[in-house]
C-alpha cells in the first residue's frame, strides 16, 4: 500500500487520465517520491449457471476471461509507467490493477498517500465544466489533498493561486501552496475574497454597499496572520496579494487563468461536514482553466 513516500494518479486510459498521469509523474519526481499508478477493472461477478430452453450457459465472464481482462488491463498501465520512467529516468513507478468501483479502489490505494492525482473526466467525459462521476465521487469521500487535472497547458503557468479566508483548510491550502511554488519556481498569488453572502457564487458583487476600507484592513490583517510565517520560510517565492469584492469562487478562478495550480481548501469558514466540498472549492473544481488542488484541514 502506498505511504506518504508515494504519489497516486488514477488512470482508465482517457485522455484527461494520460495528462494526469504525466502531471503526477513530474510532481512525484521534484519530490522525489514514488509514484504509483492504479486502474480499476469492471468486473462482473460470476454468476450462479442459469437455466434456459435452450440449455444452460453463463451470462457473464468466466475466471479465465476476468483474468485475461486483468492481465491486459495491467499489461497496458505497464506501458503507461515505462512512458513516465521515460520522462524521469530517476522516477520510481509502480503499478496496480484491482477489480471493482473506481472510486473504492482508488481510496483504498491512497489512503495513506502524500496525495492523490486524477482527470478531470474519465472516458465518459463530455465537457471541460463536467466532472466524471469518479472524480466527484472521490472530491466527496477522499481526506487527504486531491489533485483534479485538466486541459492540455496543465504545466504552462507560472504562478500558484491560492485562497484565503483564515479557515483551518485555509491554512492548509496555504501551506501546500507555498511549498509547491517554491519547488517550480513559481510566484503565489494568495487571493482572499470577503464577501461571503449565499448567492450565487460566480454572480458579481455590488462594491459599493460595502465599506470598502474596512475589508482592506481586515484582508491585510488575514494576510499578515497566515502568510507572515510562510514568507519567512519560503524568501524565494514572490508574493502578490489580492483582496477581491467578488465572490470567492469567481475571483479565485478569474486570478487562474494563467496559472499552473490553484489550491483552495476543502471547506471555509462555513463549512457543516468535512465529508462535503464547499460551495467555494465545489464551483473552482468545475470551472477553474487550470489543475485544482483540494486540501483538507488534518
Amino acid at each position: 500500500m502506498p505511504t506518504a513516500e508515494a504519489i497516486v494518479a488514477g488512470h482508465d486510459g482517457s485522455t484527461a487520465a494520460e495528462r494526469a498521469v504525466m502531471w503526477a509523474a513530474r510532481e512525484a519526481a521534484t519530490r522525489s517520491l514514488v509514484l504509483e499508478l492504479v486502474e480499476a477493472v469492471s468486473v462482473p461477478a460470476l454468476p450462479e449457471i442459469a437455466a434456459t430452453p435452450a440449455g444452460w450457459f453463463s451470462p457473464r465472464f468466466n475466471a479465465d476471461e476476468q483474468q485475461a481482462l486483468l492481465a491486459h488491463t495491467l499489461s497496458s498501465l505497464d506501458s503507461v509507467a515505462d512512458a513516465c520512467r521515460e520522462e524521469y529516468p530517476q522516477l520510481a513507478v509502480t503499478t496496480t490493477v484491482a477489480p471493482g468501483r473506481s472510486s473504492e479502489i482508488l481510496v483504498q490505494a491512497a489512503s495513506e498517500a502524500h496525495a492523490l492525482v486524477i482527470g478531470a473526466s474519465g472516458r465518459s467525459g463530455m465537457s471541460r465544466v463536467l466532472l466524471g462521476s469518479t472524480a466527484a465521487e472521490l472530491l466527496q469521500v477522499y481526506p487527504r489533498p486531491i489533485v483534479v487535472v485538466r486541459h492540455s497547458h496543465a504545466q504552462s503557468g507560472k504562478q500558484v493561486v491560492v485562497g484565503v479566508d483564515g479557515s483551518g483548510t485555509s491554512t492548509a491550502a496555504v501551506d501546500f501552496a507555498f511549498e509547491f511554488a517554491d519547488r517550480h519556481g513559481h510566484d503565489l498569488v494568495a487571493v482572499h475574497a470577503w464577501s461571503d453572502l449565499p448567492l450565487d457564487a460566480l454572480a458579481p458583487v455590488r462594491t459599493w454597499d460595502y465599506a470598502w476600507q474596512d475589508i482592506h484592513a481586515k484582508g491585510e490583517e488575514l494576510f499578515a496572520e497566515q502568510l507572515s510565517g510562510h514568507r519567512r520560510e519560503h524568501p524565494g517565492v514572490a508574493v502578490r496579494q489580492v483582496i477581491s469584492p467578488d465572490r470567492p469562487a469567481h475571483a479565485l478562478v478569474e486570478h487562474a487563468q494563467d496559472a499552473a495550480l490553484l489550491v483552495v481548501g476543502s471547506h471555509g469558514r462555513g463549512a457543516v461536514k468535512r465529508a462535503l466540498l464547499g460551495s467555494v472549492s465545489h464551483t473552482v473544481v468545475y470551472h477553474a482553466p487550470c489543475p485544482v488542488a483540494i486540501v483538507h484541514h488534518e
